[in-house]
């Protein structure tokens, strides 16, 4: 089990907290398959340009909770060559510069109260916290500071205090920055806060990872470590609630058994009293979200949380452009 440094009171009253993890994700090894289904207008699903949230703000009884890949920024050249990849133009559909008032909008729009996001360059945060002024988030870069790619976790400062967090590496050092074991090239890490529900003084806990895109060893020895992370003193008996972009299919997939079948764990998206889409592709890559397709992103939460409404928010602008190669998987919850 990683040892946690205490940082109860590091981010505490800051307008931004240190920021945490992102992954690389050049050349994903998992992409969805050719053939399209078309964008759904029934009731409940945001078609093409629609205005409406899928969830949108949560009361004072419930959590909007969403996992969002935003797609790291490769429009910079230099940075673009370290994943072998020219730099994105204008006009592309996986440029930032172009879809980053599509990423802000989404959010938003949506509210979530407590994010976790993947892949994010630390110039890209600020897409985020211009959606979403009153949240505040936690996390470094994978190779510390504001390095590299992070996945932070962002919180309804408002509605959630801050009581402790952590950061640690997917590896054999897992205190180690930017360490990397179990087969894979690339660091991988996980960012957790304890939080206190201002409204009710319920406390729980927040996770969020990136799991490795090329071992499918490193993607289950994560899988172990993030289920051993129950037990740690800081989290044990909390209501848990995880967030992810796990780089293994829902159901089928060492990590996901792990997790959820033999594991601790819950996904949304089987618990949820009330499903709003098609069981959508997490990962269309910028076509036509497939219905069926495999589920790479997930929210998971322990037993003890109701899970009211779950969906995978497939919106893009009238244009047709979206705001990311992922799609967002969103959850409503009551906390015990």
């Amino acid at each position: 089990m990683p040892h946690a440094l205490d940082r109860r009171t590091l981010v505490t009253g800051l307008g931004l907290g240190a920021v945490g993890l992102g992954i690389l994700a050049a050349v994903p090894a998992l992409s969805a398959s050719e053939g399209s289904a078309p964008l759904p207008s029934e009731p409940g699903v945001p078609a093409a340009g629609e205005e409406r949230p899928l969830i949108g703000s949560a009361d004072a009884d419930h959590l909007h909770v969403m996992s969002f890949n935003i797609r790291v920024d490769l429009s910079i050249a230099d940075e673009a060559a370290a994943f072998e990849l020219d730099a994105t133009q204008a006009g592309e559909p996986d440029h930032w510069p172009d879809r980053r008032s599509l990423v802000t909008e989404l959010l938003r729009r949506e509210q979530p109260t407590l994010l976790g996001v993947q892949e994010a360059k630390f110039r890209q945060l600020a897409a985020i916290e211009e959606a979403l002024p009153g949240h505040r988030h936690v996390g470094y870069g994978r190779h510390g500071g504001s390095r590299d790619e992070h996945s932070a976790l962002f919180y309804d400062h408002e509605r959630l205090e801050l009581l402790a967090w952590d950061q640690f590496w997917l590896s054999d050092t897992p205190e180690v920055t930017g360490s990397a074991s179990w087969g894979n090239e690339i660091s991988r890490l996980v960012v957790w806060a304890r939080l206190r529900d201002r409204s009710t003084g319920s406390e729980i806990g927040a996770i969020n990872t990136h799991f490795d895109h090329r071992s499918e060893p490193a993607r289950r020895r994560s899988a172990e470590v993030l289920a051993e992370l129950t037990t740690h003193d800081e989290l044990t008996g909390l209501p848990l609630i995880v967030t992810g972009d796990f780089n293994a299919v829902a159901g089928e997939s060492e990590a996901y058994t792990t997790l959820v079948e033999d594991g601790p764990f819950r996904d949304v998206w089987e618990s949820a009293q009330e499903q709003l889409t098609p069981a959508w592709g997490t990962f269309p890559d910028y076509g036509e979200p497939v219905e069926g397709e495999r589920r790479i992103d997930w929210v998971l939460t322990s037993e003890q949380i109701e899970v009211r409404q779950a969906g995978i928010n497939i919106w893009r602008d009238g244009d047709g452009a979206f705001p990311s190669d992922h799609t967002p998987v969103q959850a409503l919850i009551a906390l015990p």
